[in-house]
């Protein structure tokens, strides 16, 4: 059964689909079905009242770190169950939300305002996968289906770190460079965090 909600270090997650805009190679779903136990490959994409009930019955269960939008997709491809979602629980228990994206909701929402819509739900942070420094090497490593992608990424970034707690994030890979990419961070003004990169086990 595959899991809507699933829990790692503290934090409470909310996968709300399996589709994205890129085709990272180092992607874990590509190699895996789930992390800690769960399975993230959905049978459905979850409607908001669905997802809702699954939070009911574990939100209160301790003191999440986080809430965090962050499964086996691009949670902004589904932007209108974010939104939902982000102000029921700022309503009923005010956690920290967060959103773990890879930048490209302003592509997959032509005309939304989305930086401004997701700051009026009450989403308090971003993480924006980017993982790499210029265009041609996030076009080779995370293959995106847009073509001016790495620029709309920068762009998201640009947007969001005024209005939310935003970092930037890379996975150790060969080809990315960390201190380009600690320099990417400073220039923009944001915070970095590298991730570790879980290879198929052969």
């Amino acid at each position: 059964m595959s899991s809507i909600v699933y829990w790692y270090k503290g934090n409470l997650y909310l996968n709300m689909t399996n589709r994205c805009s890129n085709n990272c190679y180092f992607c874990i779903r590509n190699f895996r079905d789930g992390i800690s136990g769960f399975r993230l490959k959905l049978d459905h994409e979850p409607s908001s009242y669905e997802v809702i009930q699954e939070l009911q019955n574990v939100i209160n269960r301790r003191h999440w770190n986080e809430v965090v939008f962050c499964g086996f997709g691009e949670p902004t491809i589904r932007i209108d169950e974010v939104l939902e979602i982000t102000r029921w629980i700022k309503k009923y228990h005010r956690n920290i939300v967060r959103i773990d994206t890879n930048g490209h909701g302003y592509l997959l929402n032509p005309g939304r305002k989305v930086v401004e819509e997701l700051r009026e739900a009450g989403v308090d942070k971003i993480s924006v996968s980017v993982n790499a420094d210029n265009k041609d090497l996030y076009n080779r490593i995370c293959r995106p289906q847009f073509e001016n992608a790495f620029d709309n990424v920068l762009e998201f970034v640009e947007k969001s770190r005024d209005v939310f707690d935003t970092e930037i994030t890379f996975v150790a890979i060969p080809e990315v460079d960390k201190i380009k990419m600690e320099e990417l961070a400073k220039n923009m003004k944001v915070k970095l965090r590298e991730r570790l990169y879980s290879p198929p086990i052969l």
